[in-house]
């Protein structure tokens, strides 16, 4: 059997409170011990099965097992991109090359936002700023559970989670106002990051 790491919790790189008042130290405290935990036990345990079924050589389990990982994976990895994306220094715009790409791709700062906040009001799950190597621009797109609309062979590099448990404990059903804190908590250096490393792979 192939040797295989188990996929672990990231810890927050802040405390619980440190993005109050736009997310409550209640909701991230949930949110990733609770949900996101949830995520990594469940790619985990789908692996294990992938491997046990392998060494088996039975299959008959593996299909689900296959879509859990999908299902599970995508949550994991999406999480933590979450997490990254904000500090509790964030807040106003891009600079330099992120912010000339956005420029490009949509227009101005101000017809992204529009659009990512689109995005973020119509997902039931995720809006993603991705970069789109085959098209060399930037994409907001609209993701449902945790895969439905994702775009194959794009780098997601801002992820709003948009899930109820991310908002209603301190909104209640007003995503919009989430939607609208979400942009004082952004960390655009970390995003500037993410966008260098999807562009020089």
């Amino acid at each position: 059997m192939s040797e295989r790491s188990n996929p672990e919790l990231p810890p927050l790189p802040y405390d619980y409170d440190a993005l109050e008042p736009s997310i409550s130290e209640q909701v991230m405290t949930w949110h990733h011990d609770t949900h996101h935990q949830g995520y990594v036990n469940g790619l985990d345990s789908a692996e294990e099965t992938l491997a046990a079924n392998r060494e088996a050589g039975d299959f008959d389990g593996s299909a689900a097992a296959i879509r859990d990982v999908t299902h599970n994976g995508c949550g994991h990895y999406l999480h933590t991109l979450f997490w990254e994306n904000m500090s509790p220094h964030g807040g106003g715009e891009p600079s330099g090359d992120l912010a000339d790409a956005i420029e490009r791709s949509f227009g101005s700062f101000e017809g992204w936002k529009g659009e990512f906040e689109a995005a973020a009001g119509a997902a039931g799950g995720w809006a993603l700023l991705v970069y789109d190597p085959v098209a060399d621009q930037l994409r907001n797109l609209v993701v449902d559970n945790h895969d439905e609309g994702a775009l194959w062979g794009s780098h997601p590099i801002l992820a709003l989670d948009v899930w109820e448990h991310s908002y209603y404990y301190d909104y209640g059903p007003d995503r919009g106002s989430f939607i609208d804190n979400f942009f004082d908590v952004v960390d655009w250096d970390n995003v500037a990051e993410q966008y260098r490393k999807a562009t020089s792979q």
